[in-house]
């Protein structure tokens, strides 16, 4: 996926049936659940730095509601601060980043409401969004320029698949079953692909400037010991294989470019890497569907069978709404509808059996030496 997967590697534009803009709840829960984490780091970045004009980098924006939330808070967190002090609020220069296959112009025609949202609220203000296409893997802006910087669902996608997983057959990314080669091959991509990230911040970021991160991520030090939610979908893939659909060297031959590291992964490549101090690392669960119904609901039969293949589809739709163009990439449009169908039948029966592990994410906070 090296060269190709910066064509490949979107999520579904807002003219999608089912677009990331309407089937990124999950993503907007994680935000939501890390808001006061980037409400501290800003606060004590512009504590510390006062600066005229306020430069902030989204990277991995994608499209939708989402792009602006994270933006809203560093904005309505410094103005809370100027009206507290009685000051003046500074300007700030927000810099939308994603791959150049993003849905950009669906962001671009979001933007005079969200400036106009902003002086109902705030009064008159200097707000200049801009849009940056290209690899968070690679510089992106000038040296010394950035005062915060955040990334929300994004890291966990990597440059490229690790070299020599051709062994994972029956499994879409690592799982249970995969051969330990496999394992270190995803660690060691990320570490790669982490450390270059870390690299490229630091020169772009001023000193004691913020950084906040949240993607996937694993509870376990083991990654052989733990669920990754990847499961099912290798499953509604062999499924389709059963069923002549699918070849199954095709299915063999998939793998996703994604990595969900430990707690300890991600502090030592930190640490390592040197240019910056860890402030907060902490890691949290979340329901794979945020919409989900309550226990007494789910505890009548006929209704319980309704509200789970509802989740089901809610579920499936997220995953396609991230997953359907590397999916038509590498097996073609034509088994999509009957792939994410499959897939919405086995989150309800694995729901209904009380299967369905949570999505584990990791949240860190971090100051620019």
């Amino acid at each position: 996926m090296a060269a190709a997967g910066a064509k490949v590697l979107r999520m579904n534009a807002a003219d999608h049936e089912i677009s990331y803009a309407n089937h990124s709840l999950l993503q907007k829960t994680v935000i939501s659940k890390v808001t006061p984490i980037i409400e501290g780091s800003v606060t004590d970045m512009f504590r510390e730095m006062g600066p005229t004009c306020i430069k902030v980098a989204d990277l991995g924006c994608s499209s939708g509601p989402n792009t602006f939330h994270t933006i809203s808070q560093v904005i309505h967190t410094i103005h809370g601060i100027c009206k507290r002090q009685q000051s003046e609020l500074p300007e700030f220069e927000v810099l939308l980043n994603d791959l150049p296959e993003n849905d950009f112009n669906s962001v671009f025609k979001s933007v005079p409401d969200f400036i106009e949202r902003l002086k109902k609220e705030k009064g008159d203000m200097g707000c200049y969004v801009g849009g940056v296409a290209g690899s968070f893997y690679d510089r992106l802006f000038p040296t010394r320029s950035l005062h915060f910087v955040n990334s929300s669902y994004a890291l966990h996608w990597l440059t490229k698949l690790p070299v020599g997983i051709e062994n994972n057959k029956g499994n879409v990314y690592m799982a249970r079953s995969s051969p330990p080669n496999v394992f270190k091959a995803y660690a060691d991509q990320f570490q790669k692909d982490f450390t270059k990230f870390l690299s490229f911040r630091s020169k772009e970021m001023i000193p004691q400037g913020r950084m906040v991160l949240a993607f996937l991520a694993r509870k376990s030090a083991d990654p052989s010991n733990e669920d990754y939610g990847w499961e099912l979908f290798a499953k509604s893939l062999v499924d389709l294989v059963a069923e002549g659909t699918v070849e199954e060297a095709d299915v063999d031959s998939f793998n996703l470019p994604i990595y969900t590291p430990c707690k300890d992964e991600v502090a030592e490549i930190v640490e390592r890497e040197g240019s910056f101090e860890i402030n907060d690392l902490d890691v949290f669960e979340l329901d794979t569907d945020p919409s989900n119904a309550d226990d007494e609901k789910l505890g009548d039969k006929d209704l319980g069978y309704h509200i789970y293949m509802q989740m089901g589809k809610n579920i499936a739709n997220t995953v396609r709404a991230v997953t359907e163009p590397i999916v038509c990439s590498h097996f073609g449009d034509g088994i999509i509808d009957k792939l994410f169908t499959r897939l919405e039948a086995n989150v309800a029966e694995a729901l209904s059996n009380a299967m369905l592990q949570k999505r584990v994410n990791i949240v860190v906070s971090l100051t620019k030496k």
